[in-house]
């Protein structure tokens, strides 16, 4: 079974989350897409980060009637920082029937070299990436414009986030958000 394995901080999981492990889905021959909802990524400072759990139960509650799509708290049995060299090798040797390949942002796609191993992970694993304004990926899908960063920053505002989050997660993200 392939798996693509789709991590990131979840803070909160939102609809363009949703809407790119679909497009993956229905693009690029996996069977499911695994949310690793992250502990603590080495590249970003984890200062407004909602706990761990409460970011897991978010990504839970918004995937809940998403099929294919699933969120995962893999990561957070591991050691810290989390280096998706890691991850990717416990993985492979925890689940040995599956086949896992990384999905990445162009963003990142950017700055891969500055990634633990990124050599290896080259070397061992395929990598899918996703458009992410201004830098290409090598999937199709439209630039989403929404981001987590600018649901907490509407939140605290007072702003409206319809359309931004699920509506099964809206009144909680602006609660634990506000």
């Amino acid at each position: 079974m392939r798996t693509a394995i789709f991590g990131g901080s979840f803070n909160p999981i939102h609809n363009g989350h949703i809407a790119l492990a679909q497009a993956v889905l229905q693009q690029c021959a996996v069977e499911e897409v695994w949310l690793m909802v992250s502990p603590q990524n080495p590249l970003k400072q984890s200062g407004q980060l909602l706990a761990d759990d409460l970011r897991l139960q978010l990504a839970r509650m918004a995937l809940a009637d998403v099929k294919g799509v699933e969120a995962c708290d893999y990561e957070f049995r591991l050691p810290k920082p989390s280096y998706t060299w890691n991850t990717l090798q416990h993985l492979t040797h925890d689940y040995p029937d599956r086949t896992f390949t990384l999905l990445i942002g162009g963003d990142n796609w950017a700055h891969f070299e500055r990634w633990y191993r990124w050599k290896d992970i080259l070397r061992h694993y395929s990598v899918i990436v996703y458009p992410r304004d201004p830098y290409p990926g090598t999937i199709q899908m439209p630039l989403l414009d929404v981001s987590s960063t600018e649901i907490r920053r509407r939140v605290k505002a007072g702003e409206d986030i319809s359309g931004l989050v699920p509506a099964s997660i809206e009144a909680l993200v602006r609660q634990l958000f506000r």
